[in-house]
């Protein structure tokens, strides 16, 4: 397994000196690891890197598990592993979808790796759509909210359902009080602990404190957004409805907007992050969903519309922003019956917001749906040519573009929208009519 080729191809001069120890970890001994380390600091990377020379790429068997609390994460992680093109074959399982589509998709790929949720590979496991006795490698990512009382009857039966497995590896950027016996960590065990001793957030977060004379707080909401321009920001919300309302306010007020919960259908939920990783929302309204596994760059605020309902929690809110080595900035809305909570660390500033304008921002990109994917041998190559030759882009008018199996996403200057949805309209891709539209 080459790992510099690995490595070039994912654009990274060298690994931190956590992915380092990690590695270490992992591929020079045959005992359990558990990894603490800050939210963005490269988790994935970490466990991914030293798993896949652990395993036999020439075998069409399932070789290790990896469990993660949320879908996107599955996906999230998934996607990095085919970014790699290690040669070893991998898919993502979870709720929300039919279970039969995945046991085609299974027996098409076999996989060697499989990320999912406990619920989903359960089923599977149950149905025999995986077979159990080959996997040796348990990975369970986020394990501090795997491991949470709620999933416990899954991940117990999970777990004892792998009569093959051999070795786990444990990550988060939060350590759990305990790790309950029927995970059956082995007594040689290694910790590799990145997480600062004494810092509960990075000192890149700056800290601010924004009053709302109403408890209602919309409005003070409102002129926080407008002094921060076309700045990133997520908005935390503790409730659905009060997800929904929110972004439903803040849409009537001229804001381009994604919204997050776990109500949402997949396709919706996958539209809504596009659109916001990719530039074409400035603002994401979310429950605390989005506080884990999301690997958005680039996100410049956090606000506490709802106050974190714990420190694990609002570590996770606040772990979305000054990622690697970048700076960030958390403000929390505060009605005159609320403060700070006593477990935030480190001291706060007051801002008042201050707009030079009364009309929000309007992002730079806006994302387009092309109805062809992986399926159909449509690459990115190809969906840059096709915008280029029939929508009349120029390349440095193209940004991000993702495409998935029977579908792709494309970000385009927000000014080019309407050009390129009129000239697309009936063209085809690779000689394939397809369907472009914006998603809105």
């Amino acid at each position: 397994m080459d790992i510099a080729k690995i490595l070039t191809k994912l654009r990274i001069t060298e690994l931190n000196e956590m992915q380092q120890h990690a590695a270490e970890a992992i591929t020079g001994s045959d005992g359990d690891v558990v990894l603490l380390s800050p939210t963005g600091t490269g988790k994935t990377l970490a466990y991914l890197l030293p798993l896949i020379q652990l395993l036999d790429a020439t075998s069409d068997d399932v070789q290790a598990l990896v469990i993660t609390p949320g879908r996107e994460l599955a996906l999230q992680s998934d996607t990095v592993l085919k970014n790699m093109g290690c040669g070893l074959r991998s898919t993502a399982c979870y709720g929300g979808r039919p279970t039969m589509d995945e046991h085609k998709v299974l027996k098409e790929v076999r996989p060697q790796i499989v990320f999912g949720t406990p619920g989903r590979l359960n089923d599977h496991l149950d149905k025999e759509n995986i077979v159990r006795y080959p996997i040796r490698y348990l990975v369970i990512d986020e394990f501090d909210k795997c491991l949470e009382m709620g999933f416990h009857a899954e991940m117990q039966k999970l777990i004892k359902s792998l009569p093959g497995l051999s070795r786990r590896i444990l990550l988060s950027a939060t350590n759990a009080e305990q790790i309950p016996q029927f995970v059956n960590m082995s007594k040689k065990g290694t910790l590799v602990d990145f997480l600062p001793d004494d810092e509960q957030t990075s000192e890149r977060v700056k800290l601010y404190e924004v009053r709302s004379p109403q408890k209602d707080k919309l409005e003070t909401l409102r002129q926080l957004l407008l002094s921060l321009g076309d700045e990133s920001s997520i908005v935390f919300l503790n409730y659905r409805d009060s997800v929904e309302r929110t972004n439903e306010f803040l849409r009537k007020q001229g804001f381009t907007t994604s919204y997050f919960h776990g109500g949402m259908e997949q396709r919706q939920r996958e539209d809504m992050l596009y659109k916001f990783a990719n530039g074409s929302a400035n603002v994401l309204v979310s429950t605390d969903l989005a506080s884990r596994g999301l690997d958005i760059p680039d996100i410049q605020n956090i606000i506490h519309y709802h106050l974190p309902e714990s420190e694990d929690g609002y570590i996770h809110r606040v772990g979305r922003t000054a990622r690697w080595d970048a700076t960030g900035r958390t403000f929390f809305i505060l009605n005159s019956e609320e403060h700070i909570p006593d477990y935030v660390e480190g001291d706060t500033e007051g801002y008042e917001p201050k707009a030079d304008s009364t009309q929000p921002t309007a992002p730079r990109m806006s994302t387009l749906y092309i109805g062809k994917g992986k399926k159909d041998k449509i690459s990115k190559g190809d969906i840059v040519g096709f915008l280029c030759k029939k929508g009349g882009l120029e390349p440095d008018e193209i940004g991000r573009i993702d495409v998935k199996d029977r579908y792709a996403y494309a970000a385009i200057r927000r000014e080019k929208l309407q050009q390129v949805v009129r000239l697309t309209k009936g063209e085809k891709i690779k000689g394939i009519k397809t369907i472009v539209e914006q998603v809105r």
